[in-house]
């Protein structure tokens, strides 16, 4: 494994531990997993609720008090109304995201998914697009018997460098 890798699977472990220990046993959910096939519907759900524009459908996908470091403004914003004032600007755009590269890796109570995705977005122009390159990284967890985004982070490529 890479050591970056190594570095994201200590932290879910941590993550993982820390959840739900200040909950008395009988209020903890049992393990629950998913295979990588079912993480990869979980970003394609995201990625059509984008596509209605309509904020709700997108931040219902979003655990209570869910992280999220988006793109192209200061965060993290955390719990479902500061995040949703980030998606009524960023569904204006009507963007719709392709992934280009990711690392889907599952455990008990915890998935997460992570890698480069690219958004078409409206242009400038009437009928014009342009295209954003970024990296992400979802991190979900079953919450009241649904699986949630936990963690989003999202970042702009950097610009390579000559």
């Amino acid at each position: 494994m890479r050591s970056s890798t190594l570095r994201l699977l200590g932290f879910t472990l941590v993550f993982c531990l820390g959840v739900g220990l200040d909950q008395p046993a009988s209020a903890r959910v049992a393990c629950q997993t998913l295979n990588k096939q079912q993480v990869a519907a979980l970003f394609d759900r995201w990625n059509q609720a984008l596509q209605t524009r309509q904020t709700d459908k997108v931040v219902a996908l979003y655990a209570p008090d869910a992280t999220l470091l988006p793109t192209v403004q200061n965060g993290p914003l955390v719990g479902r109304d500061k995040i949703a004032p980030y998606f009524d600007h960023f569904l204006a755009l009507a963007p719709v995201a392709k992934i280009e590269t990711r690392v889907i890796e599952t455990g008990c109570n915890v998935a997460w998914d992570i890698g480069l995705y690219a958004f078409t977005e409206n242009g400038d122009q009437p009928g014009s697009h342009k295209q954003i390159e970024a990296r992400y990284t979802f991190i979900y967890a079953p919450v009241h018997g649904h699986w949630l985004i936990v963690h989003h982070h999202s970042s702009a490529q950097p610009v390579a460098t000559h």
